[in-house]
């Protein structure tokens, strides 16, 4: 069974993407709303959660775990694979190498938590790939209103209209995908880039490489939500874009 992990209902961007690959795979979807946003818990805070949930996910049966959280990734991923040397995780990390990959004079936008911008792990990977045309931006509060399904446009309104001319967007957090359309109405036409593929790919890698099955006769998927709130369920229902699967799987 494959665990999928995030600090809300954001990781389905993500989950999305693994199910074109994995159409008919077991998983589980752990949703840790209650403890939304992760961006602005400290580093002990962060690991403690993950370290519970991981237990929880253990317990289940997976045997491998994709952290679908870039904050989550990003500080507690080390700890994880140390401690839990017999579960392979799969961390998710802002796709800004493919800035590099697909246009990289391209003038380019992170838009990330303050955790993910702050952390050792993106900031080796921005140093790397450093274009020296990309603004980091940190968008404090916006993971909790996309998790809440609130009004985002005011807010992206605020913090957004001073930039111009930028061609790329880096969208450092897995509840961004969800609100491509309103960065679209400030922006402009640009291009976006997350880590949705490239975390899907690691994943069939290590799957392969491990020989760990993952093709099954039926598609499953167990949903739980930390808060136990049933409209978290159902909202995750519907990103997950029932018209792409007309036959809903199992789930608790």
């Amino acid at each position: 069974m494959i665990g999928i992990l995030d600090s809300g209902i954001g990781g389905v961007t993500v989950f999305r993407e693994i199910l074109k690959n994995i159409p008919k795979g077991h998983f589980v979807y752990y949703s840790d709303s209650i403890n939304n946003p992760y961006g602005n818990k400290s580093k002990e805070e962060i690991i403690l959660i993950l370290d519970n949930i991981v237990k929880k996910l253990i317990n289940m049966g997976c045997l491998i775990i994709v952290i679908a959280c870039n904050t989550a990734s990003s500080i507690g991923v080390n700890f994880l694979r140390e401690k839990y040397s017999d579960i392979k995780f799969i961390a998710i990390e802002p796709a800004y190498k493919m800035v590099h990959d697909n246009n990289p004079r391209g003038k380019t936008l992170v838009m990330a938590t303050l955790g993910t911008i702050e952390s050792e792990k993106f900031l080796k990977l921005y140093h790397k790939y450093d274009n020296h045309n990309t603004i980091l931006l940190p968008c404090i509060g916006l993971a909790e209103l996309i998790e809440n399904n609130k009004n985002v446009i005011p807010y992206l309104s605020d913090i957004l209209s001073e930039y111009k001319d930028i061609q790329n967007v880096v969208l450092g957090c897995t509840h961004y995908p969800l609100i491509k359309d309103g960065i679209k109405n400030i922006l402009g036409d640009v291009t976006f880039y997350d880590g949705a593929k490239g975390v899907t790919k690691e994943l069939l890698r290590v799957l392969k490489i491990h020989k760990i099955n993952y093709e099954f006769a039926d598609l499953e998927i167990k949903f739980i939500d930390s808060s136990k709130d049933k409209t978290k369920e159902k909202r995750f229902w519907e990103l997950l874009n029932p018209k792409e699967q007309p036959q809903r799987p199992k789930t608790d």
